[in-house]
């Protein structure tokens, strides 16, 4: 049994308590009792309308469901749907034209555009990994990867794979900064700004690239200009993920991640590891001195920017209780904690810095809509006062991923214009509350046909253009979503510069390596002025926005079914079964044709609500998916064969939790708040582990 420490009238996880008093808040000024204090403050506040704002979510889909079984057999009618979704409050009034006026943005985010990594904070080497991706070599990206055509012969080095690198990375110099050359003679140049011993440093659309020069290299004692490596400057900011990919249910789950964030600010994260049979020691990069051509020192960072993404406002905590004996809402605990970590970073006591500009940066997601948008720009507000920090220290990040802040995207970012400084979007989540909201009009398109769906192109182009119409260009990200396989860099190269064609100032990758490679869009591309170009261009109708991705003919053949099930099964379970046996919430899952996919809570959602929505409609029968299911508990079980953590599932899946989570998410996918899997997966986890402690503790 957890032992809860009491504290200002709230029950606290002794292990979380123990760590705000003795970690979390020495050298802030603020002293347990008062920090308490103000959370007991904040929690009664806000944890009231917290409930509030979700039974409104209940309530409009509820409605939402009424309106389309009634109009069950008829022809869907976007006007009168359009009108309804107005009378019931869904869609709101758009605002007068305005522009966001927040303040003290780093230029990461602001000024700059370039790739952006999303990490499980309770990683600490992946953590670690994503915070040093701001610098990357180009010569490694291209040697290891299948962005070059063929790969490497096996052993130490192959000789003709780096003759391609060679070429590849002179091509992308020549291209991006023509008489390069001359710079290395010591010629000056106009795109030169840094020098230092064995270096040269250059600018182009903002982004920075280094030219490492040594002739005792291995490399570079071979190369003409002594060119022993390109680095591009490639992960400008990084979202330290408190959320979709971290399985966090319990209070020792939460002291874990809330560490790992505070090594982050204060510097000190460090992860030992073996690599090779040699034990490694991973810490923070240090900044990058240079010499400018006029004499003068100055430094660039030599880390990505780090947001923090805490969880949205539907779950609730066991490691913080309320004075009525209820769990606390997640969302609220992880705002007051994660902002006293960053308050580390904003006193400058720490050993690097994250912001320069004094603010802590926290994305909120899954919000529905412009009043919980509001809700948590004054919770924010409340956290300033508490902490004693200046109003709108803590930007956010607003992820445009719910339907009800899709179609109402503008008053969303009204909502927060003070402090907004990064909007996104995300086709999995995205899609799997389309499918949720609209559950009861009828079947779905198959998962595959989605992409292409009109909806999502609106969804896409209204996102950039309401963006660029609220004045986030040069204040704020545009992002886009996540390239998901990592072992298909050409892939990525030959179709990710479609992201900063559409105006957007990021996008997601998988890891440092595709960051690297991502950057080189960002040369090819001038984001800033594409975005001047796309300003000009009226913000698409809503009308393309609303209409539902209803297939036409459900007429699919026996096959087609069971391969679209089949699909959706295993994806489900080959994410589940890590999530709940291990506690993994990220990592690289095979698909089923074996190709790794970096996956997160968001593919579990789109998957399992799909198979729910074919299951309503009779698409399919409860049969046809619990065979699909057992099929494909098979498939990941021998996919994850050689694994030695892995518990195996098609044997006994009566007695696997992670099957019956898997089980339950579909056939339970109706019942649950807006088709999110967080609920059942939380549930099914904290059981699993509940076992284990059980079992620790009979004496052997």
């Amino acid at each position: 049994m957890t032992k809860m420490l009491e504290r200002a009238g709230l029950s606290i996880d002794e292990a979380l308590c123990h760590f705000v008093e003795e970690r979390a808040l020495p050298s802030t000024g603020i002293e347990a009792q008062a920090f308490w204090a103000g959370a007991a403050g904040v929690f009664a506040r806000f944890s009231p309308e917290n409930r509030q704002l979700l039974a409104r979510r209940n309530d409009l889909q509820a409605r939402i469901d009424l309106w389309h079984m009634a109009r069950t057999g008829h022809a869907h009618d976007p006007a009168a749907y359009s009108a309804f979704l107005s009378q019931i409050g869904y869609l709101v009034p758009e605002p007068a034209p305005f522009t966001v006026d927040t303040q003290n943005v780093d230029p990461e985010i602001a000024t700059m555009a370039g790739p952006q990594l999303v990490v499980p904070v309770l990683n600490a080497r992946f953590a670690l990994n994503a915070a040093n991706a701001r610098w990357g070599s180009l010569y490694d990206a291209l040697y290891g990867t299948d962005a070059l055509p063929g790969q490497p012969k096996p052993g130490a080095f192959d000789p003709e794979r780096g003759a391609q690198v060679i070429c590849r990375a002179r091509r992308f110099l020549n291209e991006t900064i023509p008489g390069w050359q001359n710079a290395v003679d010591g010629a000056p140049h106009p795109a030169l700004v840094g020098r230092r011993e064995g270096g040269l440093l250059f600018r182009h659309n903002g982004l920075h690239v280094e030219l490492v020069i040594d002739g005792e290299h291995p490399i570079g004692c071979h190369d003409p200009l002594r060119l022993a490596d390109v680095i591009v400057e490639a992960a400008l900011t990084t979202i330290v993920d408190f959320e979709d990919s971290i399985a966090a249910v319990d209070g020792a789950d939460k002291v874990e991640a809330y560490a790992n964030w505070l090594g982050l600010m204060q510097g000190t994260l460090t992860a030992r590891f073996d690599k090779n049979g040699h034990e490694t020691t991973r810490e923070m990069a240090p900044d990058r001195a240079w010499t400018a051509p006029d004499g003068t020192v100055f430094t660039l960072p030599g880390r990505s920017l780090m947001f923090v993404r805490n969880v949205g406002h539907l779950m609730t905590t066991p490691a913080l209780r309320l004075a009525d004996g209820s769990e606390a809402p997640e969302g609220i605990l992880d705002a007051i904690v994660t902002s006293v970590i960053g308050m580390h970073d904003l006193t400058g006591k720490g050993m690097l810095s994250n912001s320069r500009t004094g603010s802590i940066y926290i994305v909120k997601p899954k919000m529905h809509g412009p009043e919980e948008a509001a809700f948590a720009d004054r919770l924010f507000d409340a956290v300033e006062d508490m902490l004693g920090l200046a109003r709108h220290t803590i930007k956010i990040g607003v992820m445009d991923e719910e339907r009800r802040t899709s179609v109402n995207l503008a008053a969303c970012i009204h909502a927060v214009r003070h402090r907004i400084v990064f909007i996104n979007t995300g086709f999995l989540d995205r899609t799997g509350d389309e499918i949720h909201t609209a559950m009861r009009a009828g079947p779905m398109v198959r998962k595959g046909t989605m992409k292409e769906a009109t909806w999502i192109k609106a969804y896409e182009a209204r996102n950039v253009a309401i963006g660029l119409a609220c004045g986030l260009s040069g204040r704020a990200q545009i992002g886009k979503g996540m390239w998901a396989m990592p072992d298909r860099m050409a892939d990525m190269l030959a179709q990710k510069s479609a992201h900063p064609l559409a105006g957007a100032s990021t996008a997601w990758v998988p890891s440092p390596t595709a960051a690297t490679l991502h950057a080189l869009h960002y040369h090819a591309i001038d984001v800033f002025a594409r975005q001047r170009e796309l300003a000009e261009t009226p913000v698409p109708a809503l009308d393309a926005l609303l209409t539902l991705p209803l297939a036409a003919n459900a007429d699919w053949t026996a096959e087609e079914i069971r391969a679209e099930l089949d699909n959706n099964a295993q994806g489900v379970l080959g994410y589940v079964v890590r999530w709940i046996d291990q506690g993994v919430g990220c990592s690289k899952v095979p698909d089923i044709h074996d190709v790794g996919l970096m996956e997160d809570r968001a593919t579990l959602r789109i998957s399992s609500q799909h198979m729910t929505n074919w299951l309503l409609h009779g698409v399919c029968s409860a049969a046809d998916v619990e065979a699909a299911l057992l099929r494909m508990a098979a498939r990941v079980d021998a996919q994850n064969a050689g694994d030695p953590l892995y518990r195996p599932m098609a044997r006994a899946p009566q007695a696997s939790a992670a099957f019956q989570a898997a089980h339950a998410l579909v056939f339970e996918g109706l019942t649950q708040p807006s088709g999110y899997t967080e609920p059942l997966l939380h549930a099914w986890r904290a059981r699993v582990k509940q076992q284990v402690n059980e079992l620790e503790l009979v004496p052997a």
